[in-house]
């Protein structure tokens, strides 16, 4: 089982993390898209709306949630 950690805040995301994303587009339709983290974007600590991220295929969005995989 995965567990997801909140996406407003920076300290929880990596570079290659896999991430749940809603793009600026999609903000209306609450609509995410999941992917890798290629480049952190936000630079402050906390976002209220998430962390702005770039993930591998270009895409450029906030972070909603952020997967990690639990240790047995």
């Amino acid at each position: 089982m995965d567990t997801k950690l909140d996406g407003r805040k920076r300290k929880h995301i990596k570079i290659g993390d896999t991430v749940e994303i809603v793009q600026k587009q999609h903000q209306r339709s609450g609509e995410l898209t999941e992917g890798f983290v290629k480049r952190i974007l936000t630079k402050s600590p906390n976002h209220p709306h998430g962390i702005k991220v770039q993930l591998s295929t270009g895409e450029v969005g906030r972070v909603k949630w952020v997967f990690v995989e639990e240790e047995d």
